[in-house]
């Protein structure tokens, strides 16, 4: 096991044991956040009315392809009906999944000219300006947490068919302003076609792309709003009216940034990587990793649902096609809530907590510490 293994070893169990540790912090502290909602949103004082919802769930299906043994990624089709796509964690190569609704895969996607060093995300969308829905899978992952010079995301137009595929891709590259993260969630808002990224870190934050993504240079991704301890996916609900945040305990819906609408208790998972909305709004898809590994649907409380939600019409002789709605009055997306935010409003993190913090870390580098020299 050379060095660069050896570090890779380590830092995935320096974030296990802080996840784990951190667990009894996680599930009762309320989402620290940079920004509060814009004036014409549903604004309640921080933390109000925010709730741990045990909602119905039920387990949707399995995997059966035994190729899918890393599940990292979910997102539904916005074009093919009860078809959700999937791709591994890494060592996979660029490849994905299309699943149907009793977990077997009906196609296999190749990603021409993209590297799967570590991917992490994914997300569907359909592009405001032309119509067509297109895929995103983020090669994110950074367990070294600055081991990369840049991060990558590829942009792939949703294949009409579902049948195996070499698709062409668009390739962006980003860099953090504030430098380098390990993240494992991105979401794209509906409306304004704006992409964002989730940090996973014990203090997380949301990172807003530009609003033109550019492929003849890095794009500097800017921190826009905090989120929970160990984020592992984010998406936008379909009318763009709210978002959800995973992490290893629950998800956590907001407004916007600040609004914290609930936490929703989420199935037990072996490693909690996932999370979608469905096409309605109304119930959040989770999945994890592992072999044969099962995808739950747990529905969202009444407070918790979009704005509106829209569910497409069904077309005859061909597959559904889901309307992406408007934007919904009084629901910005991150960066423009960012932008009303108020500068008294810190969001901080209690001292209490940044102190227990600091000492799971301080632990688990001792351990990793024993490790490296074990297998040096």
């Amino acid at each position: 096991m050379g060095s660069s293994r050896r570090m890779f070893v380590g830092a995935r169990v320096l974030a296990a044991f802080a996840a784990v540790a951190a667990a009894p912090v996680a599930a009762s502290m309320p989402v620290a956040a940079s920004a509060s909602a814009a004036p014409e949103a549903a604004v309640r004082p921080r933390g109000e009315g925010a709730r741990l919802d045990g909602g119905e769930q039920r387990l949707l299906f399995r995997f059966k392809d035994p190729r899918i043994g890393e599940s990292s990624g979910l997102a539904v089709s916005p074009t093919h009906k009860n078809v959700v796509y999937t791709h591994n964690d890494s060592g996979a190569g660029p490849q994905f999944f299309a699943v149907g609704p009793d977990g077997r895969t009906l196609a296999t996607f190749t990603v021409a000219g993209a590297a799967a060093r570590d991917w992490e995300a994914m997300a569907a969308s359909v592009d405001p300006a032309t119509g067509q829905s297109v895929l995103w899978f983020a090669d994110i992952g950074d367990n070294l947490n600055g081991g990369w010079p840049d991060y990558s995301i590829y942009k792939v137009a949703e294949p009409k068919v579902l049948r195996n595929a070499t698709l062409p891709a668009t390739r962006y590259r980003f860099r953090y302003k504030d430098g380098n993260r390990n993240a494992e969630g991105i979401m794209v808002h509906p409306s304004t076609g704006r992409l964002y990224v989730v940090s996973k870190e014990f203090a997380g934050s949301v990172y807003a792309a530009p609003t033109r993504l550019r492929t003849d240079k890095v794009n500097i991704l800017r921190r826009v709003a905090s989120a929970p301890i160990m984020a592992t996916d984010a998406a936008y609900a379909p009318d763009g009216s709210s978002f959800v945040i995973r992490t290893y305990f629950s998800a956590s819906v907001y407004r916007a940034p600040g609004d914290l609408i609930a936490r929703v208790s989420m199935p037990s998972l072996q490693q909690a990587e996932s999370i979608t909305y469905t096409r309605d709004g109304k119930s959040l898809l989770t999945g994890t990793e592992g072999a044969g590994s099962p995808v739950y649907q747990v529905k969202l409380p009444a407070g918790a649902l979009p704005a509106r939600t829209a569910q497409a019409p069904a077309r005859t002789g061909g597959p559904q096609v889901s309307v992406t709605p408007s934007r919904a009055a009084g629901a910005p997306d991150v960066a423009s809530s960012h932008a009303a935010a108020s500068d008294g409003d810190d969001g901080g993190v209690p001292a209490g907590v940044i102190a227990l913090w600091l000492g799971v870390a301080l632990g688990a580098t001792g351990i990793i510490a024993v490790i490296a020299r074990r297998v040096g």
